[in-house]
């Protein structure tokens, strides 16, 4: 059951973005709330919340002790995958997004144009879903919900691109006969009505082939908007006209050029699809993975069914060799789950009953029994799809100046044009001085030809040379191909933020409970004082901590199953966070906690150098008192994980501090430290400490971030300005940190700092790459030593540089 809530409440009193910030961060740090943003123009806050972990009414008392006044409002927003088509460069996506986030009702907008996927949070009280779809197709784009089933658009992804390959394979055809005819007239021989021919081979080159370019021109023109298509039309359009008027005046034919930059343009288009399309095969092998089929249990009798029928709580018959059809939990059977494309590990995980499994995963050996727990876009593999997809559709800060540039790329470079048309005729010499140098060097470049048609010429190759989408395609593209390493290597990138706060860290703040240790932890010794005996003082503890869910309790009542011991009922019993628990057996008060609670409860610790001596060796030791008597000590050992202490070393080498948080007393927690060699510890943190204990060092570190478990740490994960949520594949997991590692071990820490160092690196390379191109192409363009087929040539080449410099992290090591 999804129990994930969003909620909008007003807020009043605020008096500025101090107090937005203050009433942000507060509510973030409450354990259950996922994630807020307090807008404080339109005094209202935007909070989701598990429903299961917290109460909205504490949200409101939050807002009330901060001393402003919370009033509901709708709980009506809603987010919803589109699927965007008809782009044609980064500049129509920055426009269906600016559109987007000026409608009152959309609360957010994030369009990526390599994905083709609009992920939009808005308030379907204030505007409906298909108002907003009819605004986007208002601007010449189509948009549709995106299928709810896990089924990736690649039958329409494979259609557009067979589509424009056969526009672009017919385009190719058409323009390399007008080619070979402006050859062989080149070479002196005489090709009767040459000009004719050219117009009507290249006539279904530009208006039938290249129709969707103007198309897209037209509705950008009247929308007010300006995309790259607008550029590539005006100079294929202009050539052609222009070359049509030398049937009436004598002067140059330009048709050949029309033609071929609407090939050239189409030929970009068709790479550049394709190599976006291989960006996205780490999704579509994860959709792949997924079973199509299941055998169930159903009246008795064994049916099988597509996997989009089964309910929770289907019994599924899954044999040996079989894939696991979805989420559920063994009731019968042994075996070892191939889980490799969960978390990258290839060594299989032994199952046996009640544990869980994942649906994907492979079944390798025994015959087994399991319910279904989980179905749909509830499933560990539907989740880790949904979280790429919307990494790939996130932000990233370093994209916001790009963002901006890319959004008057268009109406810059046509006044460029202008002004360079303009600047043939106001200084034409100095123009055929530059024009004369070149004709030295550049075969391409004929001085005889008049300033007018030079100036023509010109404008064009400025036209059709400029490239928005380099820029575009810049973090996109890199994100797509990193964020689908990580997923086949375990490591979630909930989005784009985290790649570059990620790489920035300079503080790691470790639990040490289940992220250094395995979390399971053992007694290791039971020291008794007085007459008791050992199994006495076992049975008694573990009849206490029978109540409670704690690690170290059911340690305790692990060593007293093993010992087959009964346990007594317990009454009165309370349980002291951080510290301790209490209770009734048998008329007698029992006391099981730590040094701490001892002294808060008057109890006098004789035996304090066996307790040194156990702590010292990194054990916990809990202190067992019977009626304000201690009766002896049971100590307990977490091991630590086999990686961890090498994880952490590597962690150092990359200049960055570790620190460990936990609630254990300084000697255990330093006896730990030391055997992984960490730089500093926190001890004694009570459970609702930790997000303090980040404060602390984040105001000693510009950015800290924090490994742990994802439920019990969520506040302290989101207080950190990265959390990373490890060895866990839940939802709150997931929705609490920024990254999450589905492996447990600390490896993969170090995997996702180089990863997001990696993918960083990819995307300064593009856009240095992109802003070199334009940088250096647009004024030799405009100098006129640049022929507009070379430069339309050039174009194409400058995105799909891109594009395949992305795709080069699929051969990155993490």
């Amino acid at each position: 059951m999804n129990t994930k809530k969003e909620t909008v409440i007003k807020i009043k009193g605020m008096n500025c973005t101090s107090c937005s910030a203050n009433v942000g961060r507060s509510l973030k740090a409450l354990n259950g709330v996922l994630k807020v943003n307090v807008n404080f123009a339109s005094e209202k806050g935007y909070i989701t919340y598990d429903e299961n972990i917290i109460n909205i009414s504490v949200l409101y008392d939050t807002i009330k002790k901060l001393g402003f006044e919370p009033i509901k409002e709708s709980s009506d927003i809603e987010q919803v995958s589109l699927k965007i088509g008809g782009m044609h460069c980064a500049s129509c996506a920055q426009n269906i997004q600016k559109l987007l986030n000026n409608l009152k009702g959309v609360k957010e907008a994030s369009l990526n144009f390599s994905t083709e996927i609009l992920i939009l949070q808005y308030d379907k009280s204030v505007i409906p879903l298909e108002g907003i779809i009819k605004r986007i197709s208002n601007l010449g784009y189509q948009a549709g919900v995106r299928n709810k089933t896990n089924n990736y658009e690649e039958d329409n992804s494979i259609k557009n691109l067979n589509l424009i390959r056969h526009k672009m394979l017919r385009a190719v055809a058409l323009s390399s006969l007008i080619m070979i005819l402006m050859v062989i007239r080149m070479t002196g021989i005489y090709v009767p009505v040459y000009r004719l021919i050219t117009a009507i081979l290249a006539f279904p080159v530009i208006f039938i082939f290249g129709f969707r370019i103007h198309k897209s021109s037209f509705n950008s023109l009247i929308n007010k908007t300006a995309n790259m298509d607008v550029l590539v039309s005006l100079g294929s359009l202009l050539p052609y006209i222009v070359g049509l008027l030398g049937f009436f005046f004598e002067m140059q034919t330009f048709i050949e050029m029309a033609a071929t930059i609407v090939t050239f343009h189409l030929l970009g288009k068709y790479l550049e699809i394709k190599a976006k399309g291989k960006a996205s095969d780490a999704i579509k092998k994860l959709i792949q993975l997924g079973a199509k089929t299941a055998r169930v249990l159903r009246e008795g009798k064994e049916i099988e069914l597509p996997v989009n029928e089964l309910e929770k709580d289907d019994i599924l018959l899954i044999k040996a060799g079989e894939k696991i059809p979805t989420d559920g939990i063994i009731l019968e059977g042994r075996t070892s789950v191939d889980e490799s494309m969960v978390s990258g590990e290839s060594m299989p995980v032994n199952k046996q009953e009640n544990d869980e499994i994942i649906g994907g995963t492979i079944n390798q050996f025994g015959f087994l029994k399991a319910k279904v727990t989980k179905i749909g876009q509830e499933t560990f593999l539907s989740q880790v799809i949904k979280l790429v997809e919307e990494a790939q559709g996130s932000k990233i800060p370093i994209q916001d100046f790009a963002d901006r540039v890319t959004g008057i790329f268009v109406p810059t470079i046509l006044g460029l044009t202008a002004m360079t048309f303009l600047s043939y005729l106001i200084f034409p010499e100095f123009h055929r001085s530059i024009i004369l140098w070149g004709a030295n060097y550049l075969p391409w470049i004929n001085p005889d030809l008049s300033i007018l048609s030079l100036g023509f010429l010109s404008s064009i190759a400025v036209l059709v040379i400029s490239c928005p989408c380099a820029l575009g395609l810049g973090t996109p593209t890199a994100l797509m191909v990193g964020g689908g390493l990580g997923a086949e290597n375990g490591i979630l990138i909930k989005n784009g933020e985290a790649v570059q706060t990620l790489k920035e860290v300079d503080a790691i703040a470790f639990d040490k409970t289940g992220t250094i240790t395995k979390g399971k932890p053992e007694v290791t010794d039971i020291i008794t004082v007085g007459s008791i005996t050992k199994s006495e003082l076992l049975q008694l503890s573990a009849s206490l901590e029978s109540i409670s869910e704690h690690p170290l309790a059911r340690a305790i009542i692990a060593k007293a199953q093993e010992s087959h011991l009964t346990l007594s009922n317990v009454t009165e019993a309370k349980t002291i966070p951080g510290k301790g628990i209490m209770g009734m057996l048998d008329s007698h008060k029992v006391i099981i906690g730590n040094q701490q609670l001892m002294k808060d409860l008057d109890i006098k610790i004789k035996n304090k150098k066996d307790i040194d001596n156990l702590e010292e060796a990194a054990k916990t030791v809990l202190i067992v008192a019977v009626d304000n008597q201690i009766n002896g000590l049971i100590a307990v050992a977490d091991q630590l994980k086999e990686d961890s202490k090498s994880a952490i070393e590597q962690i150092k080498k990359m200049g960055i501090a570790t620190i460990m948080i936990t609630g254990d007393n300084k000697k255990t927690a330093e006896a730990i430290a030391n055997m992984v060699n960490i730089d500093e510890i926190v001890s004694q943190v009570l459970p609702d400490g930790k997000v303090d204990a980040i404060k602390k060092l984040q105001r000693r570190y510009s950015n800290v971030a924090m490994v742990g478990d994802g439920i019990n740490d969520a506040p302290a994960l989101k207080q950190a300005n990265i959390g990373i949520a490890i060895g866990t594949g839940t939802d709150i997991a997931i929705e609490a940190s920024d990254i999450t590692l589905v492996k447990g071990d600390l490896s993969t820490v170090v995997a996702s700092i180089r990863l997001s160092k990696q993918i960083f690196r990819k995307i300064k390379e593009n856009f240095f790459w992109a802003w070199f191109y334009n940088a250096v192409a647009i004024p030799i363009a405009m100098l006129g030593l640049l022929h507009p087929m070379i430069g339309a040539a050039a174009m194409s080449i400058s995105s799909l540089n891109v594009v395949y410099n992305s795709l080069k992290l699929k051969k990155a090591e993490i």
